[in-house]
Parts: structure tokens; C-alpha cells; sequence
């Protein structure tokens, strides 16, 4: 199992992201996954799509973002780890509130599944699976 700070530093980069991403930080954020990062989604049981290395993530998280209109929350909880692997599992919850014209609405609840790597003292996503819910 991690140590406590370990564990803190890992549930501050969840939270750092969904924070970056929400208010439009998007180097930051792109900061917080390794160079050779895989990340891949799925929604509803639908098809699984894959993004190869930070840049492909992040050209993802650019166009999402540029497409918004309304004033997203990403809420991150229930953060637990596993480190019975070669690599240390995080997995968490995610809730995604969105406000527009002074109503706030759920879009979809889902769940993280990443895995984490210390590079120079930083804990990086170097792999993350994201299961949406629902469509929004």
C-alpha cells in the first residue's frame, strides 16, 4: 500500500485535474499525465475509443473543452488504490455537474480507472480508463 503521503499526493493529482480542465488550465493538466500516456473511454457500454501519448489526450480535452458553452464541475471521490500490480491502481468515482444560464444540471456520473507513476519525484497518470454512465 502507498504511505500517507503518497496517497495524498495521488488524490491532490485527481483533483488538480478535474480542477485544471474545469477552469481552462489545459497545459497544467497536460502536465499531469507521463509523456507516453494511454487513456481510454467508454460510454454507456458503448464502443471503446483509445488516445495514445499526451498529445493525442490532450488534443481530446482542447476540442471538448472549445465546444463547452456551459460551466463544468468535475467531482472526484471515493478515491481507493491498489498497488498488488506491477504498477499503482487508483480507482474513483467521478460526478460531472454543468451550469448554464443559471441552472445546474447533472450530465453523468462515471468512474476513473488510472494508473500512477512517480517520474522526478511527481506522480503522473500513465494510464487511464474512463467509464462514463450515461451519454451527455
Amino acid at each position: 500500500m502507498p504511505s500517507a503521503d503518497d496517497r495524498y499526493a495521488i488524490s491532490e493529482l485527481l483533483n488538480r485535474m478535474a480542477y485544471y480542465y474545469d477552469e481552462g488550465h489545459l497545459d497544467e493538466l497536460g502536465a499531469c499525465f507521463a509523456d507516453g500516456a494511454i487513456m481510454s473511454m467508454q460510454i454507456a457500454g458503448g464502443d471503446m475509443v483509445a488516445f495514445e501519448g499526451r498529445d493525442s489526450i490532450m488534443e481530446l480535452y482542447r476540442g471538448a473543452k472549445s465546444s463547452q458553452t456551459d460551466v463544468r464541475r468535475h467531482d472526484i471521490t471515493n478515491i481507493m488504490f491498489d498497488d498488488s500490480g506491477d504498477t499503482l491502481a487508483v480507482t474513483s468515482y467521478l460526478t460531472l455537474f454543468a451550469t448554464e444560464h443559471a441552472e445546474t444540471k447533472l450530465l453523468t456520473t462515471g468512474v476513473y480507472r488510472d494508473q500512477v507513476t512517480e517520474i522526478e519525484g511527481e506522480w503522473k497518470i500513465s494510464r487511464r480508463h474512463i467509464d462514463l454512465d450515461s451519454a451527455y
